[in-house]
């Protein structure tokens, strides 16, 4: 059965998180989109939160600490590594693909530049996981 999702959507550039918003009204979907600008905010947004987000989508390229040190650091806590996080960046670079997976990501998508191939993309992945059975913690 498909859920509404929570998500925690980690972005620092404004056109992006705009990009986002626009697709989930485009598609008419009903997930609760929460938005971090950096890796401070996202920490702060999971510290102590009983309700924790179902996915998390993170932008690679972060300001001050970047996507991949944030995913090194999520998935050494025994609280948090259980979210699901699929990077959603625009890197092809086959080092960060590669070290991702290692860290555990459950998967990698780059952001396509046609507006319409980026909605393509996000009516996959949030359908998805918004019937994949997640486990609460």
């Amino acid at each position: 059965m498909k859920k509404q999702l929570n998500v925690l959507f980690i972005e620092d550039n404004r056109i992006e998180i705009m990009k986002m918003d626009s697709t989930i009204s485009t598609l008419k979907m009903k997930h609760n989109i929460t938005e971090a600008r950096t890796v401070d905010e996202a920490f702060k947004f999971l510290a102590g939160k009983e309700d924790l987000p179902d996915i998390i989508l993170l932008d690679l390229n972060l300001p001050e600490i970047n996507g991949i040190e944030f995913l090194t650091t999520l998935k050494s806590s025994d609280d948090l590594k259980h979210i699901p996080t699929v990077v959603l960046t625009t890197s092809d670079n086959q080092k960060d693909l590669e070290e991702c997976y290692k860290i555990g990501i459950s998967g990698y998508i780059l952001k396509p530049l046609k507006y319409s191939d980026y909605v393509d993309k996000i009516e996959i992945i949030l359908p998805y996981w918004g019937i994949n059975e997640l486990k609460k913690y």
